[in-house]
């Protein structure tokens, strides 16, 4: 049965709303990131088709390597990375004599995958643990799809068996706690919200509360959406993290960056990291940027793993992140 969509906080919360009658519809996250392969054609088209055209035309000149280097910087990939692939594509065309276009395709695959670090954890810390609940901290500037995308992660979670709680912590904005509440009935999720410019770090502490409380395997805290240049409000999201470690340790901090912003996205998931520890990034707007190549421009530079990627406008388009599924549909 699923659990009531709206709990109050000690706060004072809004009232609540119906919990839904019946477990909602959501599609497996199991290969969703196959089932939205046709969302990343937008970035195919500006960045693994060119790349196959030229490395499938057999040797090339000088010019030809530089028309790659600058397919590759035009990708978001940074010029680290670039002249790094660059030199390891010199290398492999070579020693593996490359002359036709199935040669380059399953080349680039390899060398693309590799980039991606399929060594690198991806998995979620979303199972309960030591009689308290998994708590995950999702943080952001604004309008990279924060709420949404807690919202959406909770479906993902919901649809593999968890029992989820949702923490409106932003509290800046009340059309923030109204729409977690929407995701909520839409997940069967409990929600914890208190009135608009109530304490952030005491709602999420009461929504850790209501999780445990409740037997709940994970509790996902959504924040205000932070400039990372302003100190104050990124002192306040250190609080709300150290309020709610006096009850349980928080398992993920996750940062939302939207894939269109490039090397400004990277900028703010370093100050993110210097106060929170970010242990995963979520990728936002995939779908709508010819700059596929953030996704190993983010890795490379942070040390941090992309874990989901959101490749849509739909309840269900956040997909775990998959390397060679996305190289895969780079270059389908």
């Amino acid at each position: 049965m699923a659990p009531p969509a709206a709990a109050p906080s000690t706060n004072g919360a809004a009232p609540p709303t119906a919990a839904p009658t019946a477990p909602p519809e959501i599609a497996p996250a199991e290969g969703r990131l196959e089932r939205l392969r046709g969302r990343l054609a937008r970035s195919r088209s500006g960045f693994g088709q060119g790349l196959l055209g030229l490395l499938g035309a057999g040797e090339l000149d000088e010019e030809s390597w530089e028309d790659v280097e600058a397919m590759l910087l035009q990708a978001d990939l940074g010029p680290e990375m670039t002249s790094e692939l660059v030199e390891t594509l010199r290398t492999e065309l070579a020693r593996r004599a490359v002359r036709t276009s199935e040669q380059a395709r399953q080349l680039l695959r390899e060398v693309l995958t590799a980039a991606l670090r399929t060594d690198l954890d991806r998995s979620l810390r979303a199972l309960p643990h030591d009689g308290r609940p998994a708590v995950l901290l999702i943080v952001g500037v604004n309008g990279t799809g924060k709420t949404t995308t807690t919202g959406k992660l909770a479906r993902v979670l919901v649809a593999g068996g968890r029992h989820v709680v949702l923490g409106a912590a932003d509290t800046f904005r009340a059309a923030a706690a109204e729409q977690l509440g929407t995701w909520g009935e839409r997940a069967g999720a409990t929600v914890v919200r208190g009135p608009e410019g109530a304490d952030p770090a005491s709602v999420a502490f009461d929504a850790v509360k209501q999780g445990t409380d409740e037997g709940a395997d994970a509790v996902l805290l959504d924040t205000a959406g932070r400039l990372h240049t302003k100190t104050g409000l990124m002192d306040e999201l250190g609080k709300v993290k150290r309020v709610v470690s006096r009850q349980a340790a928080v398992d993920e901090v996750l940062l939302v960056l939207d894939a269109t912003t490039g090397q400004n996205g990277l900028t703010q998931a370093r100050v993110f990291g210097e106060v929170v520890d970010v242990t995963g990034i979520v990728l936002t707007k995939l779908d709508g940027t010819a700059k596929g190549g953030i996704v190993f421009r983010v890795q490379r530079e942070l040390g941090v793993p992309v874990k989901l990627v959101g490749l849509g406008e739909g309840p269900d388009d956040l997909a775990p992140f998959e390397p060679a599924a996305f190289v895969d549909a780079l270059l389908a």
